[in-house]
């Protein structure tokens, strides 16, 4: 969800509708590839969604103007930065989905699956406050950074203090040790905690 990216990939396509109509060849590809990329970076129910379904049923050639402008708002408007709330909406419903999933499987007793469901949840959620406040996920190597280092970097930058640091440091423990098979060392409580824990860190820090 790196609007960056979002905005080179519709430059790009964008670029090539317009070679593609003013060569005559080629349109019907770039107009099919602006309707999967709307598809695909929009929010289900937004205007640019509804939009686009209104000229779906259109030939190529009498819709494609008009899946360039719809494209163009949407590339304009997440360069602009008025779309963050939709993406942060987007990062909610997905890990809502996976709390849920956590619930339910500690629920019927499973703690160990639900602390790893949560834990890795945790962890992309980490991932995507680091590319939301642009603090690097990368080492220079190339290779992603570890949950911790990120953690740590996220208090450096001022997204949130040295208490919540030390939290998520005892949250991820707890997941690492579920993943490894060290169940013994937590119970169903703490994974419940876990789980209200995390939810109401990604509302106070949504990604």
């Amino acid at each position: 969800m790196d609007i960056s990216k979002m905005v080179e990939q519709l430059d790009k396509l964008l670029a090539q509708y317009k070679e593609g109509a003013a060569k005559r060849s080629g349109l019907e590809l770039a107009v099919n590839r602006l309707e999967a990329a709307i598809d695909r970076i929009a929010l289900p129910g937004s205007t640019y969604i509804k939009q686009l379904d209104a000229l779906r049923g259109f030939s190529t050639s009498s819709k494609a103007s008009s899946v360039s402008q719809v494209a163009q708002a949407l590339r304009d408007d997440l360069s602009d930065g008025w779309t963050d709330s939709v993406v942060e909406l987007v990062h909610a419903d997905t890990h809502s989905d996976y709390l849920e999933m956590a619930d339910t499987l500690l629920a019927s007793g499973y703690k160990d699956p639900a602390a790893v469901i949560v834990g890795t949840s945790l962890e992309v959620h980490v991932r995507a406050l680091c590319v939301k406040h642009r603090v690097d996920t990368e080492v220079p190597s190339g290779a992603p950074k570890k949950a911790d280092t990120m953690n740590a970097d996220l208090k450096k930058a001022g997204v949130y203090g040295a208490l919540q640091q030390k939290q998520l440091t005892a949250w991820m423990d707890l997941r690492n040790k579920a993943a490894h098979g060290i169940w013994k060392e937590y119970d169903i409580q703490q994974v419940r905690l876990l789980i209200d824990g995390v939810r109401d860190f990604m509302l106070k820090y949504p990604a």
